[in-house]
C-alpha cells in the first residue's frame, strides 16, 4: 500500500466517524448525554485519546518497518561489497568473473527484486546471479600453501 492510499483510508475513516457523531448528536433528545455540550466533551475526549493512541501506534510501526528494511538493505549491500573485496584475492581467472557476477547480482537486487517487493509481488525465487556465483566459486581450486622455510640448527 502506498502513502496516498493510507491517507485516503484514514481521511475516510475520520469522515465517517465525524458524520456518525454529528448524526447521533442531531437525533439525541434534549438533555441527553450526546446533546449536552459538557457531557459530549467527555465522549469526544475519549474518542480523541483513542485516535491519538492509534495514530501514534501506526507511526511507530511505520518507522519500525522502515528501519528494519533499511537495516536489511544495508547488511546485504555490505555483504556484497565484502564478497567483491574477497574476490580480488582469488586467482585471475575467477577474479574477473566473480567481480562481474557480484555487480550483476547487486544490480538485479536493486533493479528487479526491490520493484517486485514494492509492488507486493515478491516471488521468493532465488536470484539467478546467486546461483552463477556459486557455480563460479566451485571452479576455484585451492593453491597449495608454500612450505615454511627450513630452519637451521647451527650453533653460534
Amino acid at each position: 500500500m502506498n502513502f496516498v492510499w493510507g491517507v485516503v483510508i484514514i481521511a475516510a475513516a475520520v469522515a465517517v466517524a465525524v458524520a456518525a457523531m454529528l448524526l447521533v448528536r442531531r437525533r439525541a433528545p434534549d438533555g441527553s448525554y450526546f446533546n449536552d455540550g459538557d457531557r459530549a466533551s467527555g465522549v469526544f475526549g475519549v474518542l480523541a485519546t483513542g485516535f491519538a493512541l492509534l495514530l501514534g501506534l501506526i507511526v511507530f510501526l511505520a518507522f519500525t518497518s522502515y528501519d528494519d528494511s533499511k537495516t536489511g538493505a544495508e547488511s546485504e549491500a555490505l555483504a556484497v561489497v565484502q564478497q567483491f573485496e574477497t574476490a580480488q584475492f582469488l586467482p585471475d581467472a575467477a577474479r574477473g568473473k566473480l567481480s562481474g557476477e557480484l555487480i550483476c547480482y547487486g544490480r538485479s537486487v536493486v533493479g528487479q527484486e526491490w520493484p517486485r517487493m514494492q509492488a507486493g509481488s515478491e516471488s521468493g525465487a532465488v536470484n539467478p546471479w546467486a546461483l552463477a556465483l556459486f557455480r563460479t566459486m566451485k571452479t576455484v581450486s585451492r593453491r597449495p600453501r608454500p612450505s615454511s622455510p627450513p630452519t637451521t640448527s647451527g650453533s653460534s
